[in-house]
């Protein structure tokens, strides 16, 4: 015998699964949620104002977008190119993280949509057209508005649509996801052309398209190597995010009058990736004392004191997704102690020296020679190794105990951009103009290392800069935030001296 809950709930998955149109099963209705009954779903769907049918502007800087397209094209004649933004991901339960898309996938197209997918497809007199597949809206005509809590627009707000993303985003095509499916599946058989797929993005899409390991890392491979240089345009959105960024810093400075915890720091700093950008372009550092000797120091939860350094590493990541990366070592108090300043200088030494090795024509990693041997031979006057050029010679590295890391990596919509690009262009390539890539030395010395005298011990420091490489050296684009022991210093009073 059915019951008057399950007539309604049959009733509800009726109506709802009428016409379908989202490209992903509806959600399951939460523990919490009540079956809409039949009688809701009828009267939810009538009396709506006529939406608006014209279509967007085109993105600013779609033709930047197509040009990207262009020339993934030539690389790769003939062949079908498959590359997925992405899905969202499950934080707890049925609530997800924010959506951010695939860096790929954004690079060519500007559209941060999930689920979208983006097709070069080869045509018979050469080149590719351009195909967008992205979620239909089928605005009030359907039950899914209301009772989609993954897709519905009463749960999550308005999508473009089919022909709206076509107009937007400027591509040849642009489909139902519905569709995608049966797209990707007619790809492999007998006659097709041969295709390459970004992995790891989607799992409907690796399902359906056999792997080709070899083919597909070329893909992955040749985005991440026409990512390492930038366009004009790419430059002036990671300026807009340091510009932003150095903002955030001096929020934080603000802040430090009365900022009692790491937490209060990343919040302050944040609020401000929030309110000028999509988010933060990595977590927070926020390492104050002897967390400052931790490199990756995401906890955040220790206190801010009087006398210790703050190690800040963040960056806003602006709404075009580029992000910054800086980091700065704060005094707490607004002014550095005599063994701070000597560990500050130094480090500071190191990365002047490091900025008139970013050239082209230089080995990427030049650069951190340069800055290891500035080190290396401070860490000698102060005691700490014997012996520099001992300690520098490629068997020994002995300055990597309390240098740490390299100086250099590839900044752009990731913050370890070009990931996939091959070493030898990559790290054991040639510096080109165009480039854009941190600098930033530091040095930490752990509260236990007994070859540290005890007055530098818990003291870490970070200088980090994002520059770009121009045709005769390369230009800090990071500049405008105080790097100096007395500039910092400085810097703190005057902020301090403001009124809010």
């Amino acid at each position: 015998m059915t019951t008057p809950s399950e007539a309604a709930q049959a009733a509800a998955t009726e109506a709802t699964s009428a016409q379908p149109v989202t490209s992903e099963p509806q959600a399951k209705p939460a523990g919490h949620d009540t079956v809409p009954p039949p009688a809701l779903l009828d009267f939810m769907m009538k009396r709506w104002k006529p939406s608006n049918r014209k279509l967007p502007p085109k993105l600013k800087y779609a033709d930047a977008f197509l040009a990207r397209r262009r020339a993934l094209s030539k690389l790769f004649p003939g062949e079908t190119l498959v590359i997925p933004t992405g899905h969202e991901k499950v934080r707890a339960n049925d609530t997800h993280y924010r959506f951010r898309p695939g860096t790929d996938f954004y690079y060519l197209t500007g559209n941060t949509e999930p689920d979208c997918v983006l097709v070069l497809q080869p045509k018979e007199g050469g080149g590719h057209t351009d195909i967008l597949f992205t979620e239909p809206n089928p605005g009030r005509s359907d039950a899914t508005f209301f009772t989609d809590r993954m897709k519905g627009e009463l749960w999550v707000g308005p999508r473009l649509g089919v022909k709206e993303s076509q107009a937007r985003f400027g591509v040849h095509e642009a489909r139902g996801l519905p569709e995608l499916q049966g797209f990707l599946a007619n790809l492999h058989g007998e006659v097709s052309r041969p295709t390459r797929v970004l992995r790891g993005f989607s799992d409907k899409v690796d399902s359906v398209l056999p792997a080709q390991a070899e083919r597909d890392k070329a893909l992955a491979t040749a985005l991440s190597e026409l990512r390492l240089l930038k366009d004009a345009q790419e430059i002036r959105e990671l300026q807009a995010a340091i510009d932003s960024t150095q903002r955030g810093f001096e929020d934080v400075i603000r802040g430090l009058k009365s900022a009692r915890s790491e937490r209060e720091v990343e919040g302050i700093f944040n609020l401000r990736a929030r309110v000028e950008g999509n988010d933060v372009g990595y977590n927070t550092i926020a390492a104050s004392g002897a967390h400052a000797c931790v490199l990756h120091w995401m906890r955040n939860d220790g206190p801010v004191k009087k006398g210790d350094l703050l190690l800040l590493d963040a960056g806003v990541e602006g709404n075009s997704l580029y992000t910054a990366d800086i980091t700065r070592t704060l005094p707490v108090s607004g002014k550095f102690s005599k063994e701070q300043r000597q560990i500050y200088e130094l480090v500071l030494e190191a990365q002047l020296q490091a900025f008139k090795a970013v050239k082209p024509g230089n080995d990427f990693m030049e650069p951190n020679r340069v800055a290891m041997r500035v080190l290396a031979h401070g860490l000698e006057r102060l005691g700490i190794l014997p012996d520099a050029e001992e300690a520098l010679k490629d068997q020994h590295q002995f300055y990597k105990r309390y240098s740490l890391h390299n100086v250099s990596h590839m900044l752009g919509l990731d913050v370890h951009d070009c990931a996939q690009a091959r070493q030898e262009v990559y790290k054991y390539g040639k510096l080109q103009a165009g480039m854009v890539l941190t600098v930033e030395p530091g040095l930490y010395f752990q509260m236990d290392d007994l070859t540290v005298p005890q007055r530098y011990r818990g003291i870490g420091v970070r200088i980090e800069d994002d520059v770009v490489v121009t045709s005769r050296g390369c230009k800090v684009l990071s500049d405008g935030i105080p790097r100096s022991a007395k500039d910092v210093e400085a810097w703190i009073k005057r902020i301090w001296a403001k009124k809010k």
